[in-house]
């Protein structure tokens, strides 16, 4: 277990919600081409690469259809992904975070950062539970996925197992006259209702946007998409600390699910 020192005073702040994403340099290969991507992390596709650090992760892999592919690259390296895709078609980039630790100075910040994500009664959860209003630890783990296509498009994203997942229930590089994509979430293996979900977007010109959706019964969420833009989709989910982080002393734990794709033109 590590302790984040860069960055605290950022990831503490209200105003602030820092995703971790996977940015390929193109989602659309050939055959021939090397996938190459970057592990970012900001908010709104603006943040800072993150290099190849082993120490970071717990998995990093790329899924083809019928082979797996660990990703191998030196340490350091920016991209942290440049090497061939397993198989042509649909191909998941997949990169676990170990799990870090993160101090709040007051609960007034991270109910801010509770709210910004969907939980809106965090203070009556947080103080039925005896916790302080002053400093205390969550722990948080990143899961996030990327969805590529190498020489064609054929293919499908599929549910692989991670504690906190979104899988796209369509291909989204064969929804060119599409106008929306379904997307389900899954936590511990099960479909996680009334969720909210945070959708960014990149138009070819550069423009971005971004929305909030909610996940239905079944945990999907169908989501408006435009042909020709890049797409970042986020949720948090709270819950108290598994038992495996008690060493920790972390009062809350969140995980971070992630998924990048685009919709061609």
């Amino acid at each position: 277990m590590r302790i984040l020192v860069l960055f605290v005073c950022m990831l503490a702040s209200p105003a602030i919600a820092h995703e971790l994403w996977i940015e390929p340099i193109d989602y659309q290969l050939r055959t021939s081409d090397n996938v190459v991507a970057h592990i970012k992390n900001g908010e709104n596709f603006e943040g800072m690469e993150i290099p190849y650090l082993p120490i970071n992760f717990e998995h990093f892999v790329i899924l083809g259809a019928n082979q797996v592919a660990g990703v191998v690259s030196r340490l350091g390296d920016r991209p942290a992904l440049d090497q061939t895709a397993p198989d042509s078609g649909l191909n998941i980039i997949v990169y676990e975070s170990e799990p870090t630790t993160i101090s709040y100075d007051s609960f007034e910040k991270f109910e801010a950062f509770a709210i910004n994500h969907g939980v809106d009664d965090m203070a009556k959860t947080h103080f039925a539970r005896g916790l302080p209003s002053g400093r205390f630890t969550e722990v948080y783990t990143r899961y996030s996925k990327s969805l590529i296509s190498a020489g064609n498009a054929r293919g499908a994203d599929r549910h692989i197992g991670l504690e906190a997942e979104l899988v796209a229930l369509e291909n989204p590089y064969l929804l060119k006259a599409a106008t929306d994509i379904r997307v389900q979430l899954f936590f511990n293996g099960a479909p996680r209702p009334d969720s909210q979900l945070e959708m960014y977007s990149k138009a070819s010109s550069g423009e971005l946007s971004a929305s909030v959706h909610y996940t239905n019964a079944d945990g999907i969420a169908v989501l408006p998409i435009v042909a020709g833009s890049e797409y970042m989709l986020n949720t948090v989910i709270f819950r108290q600390p598994h038992e495996r982080h008690r060493d920790t002393n972390a009062v809350w734990e969140t995980l971070w699910a992630n998924l990048t794709f685009a919709v061609p033109n």
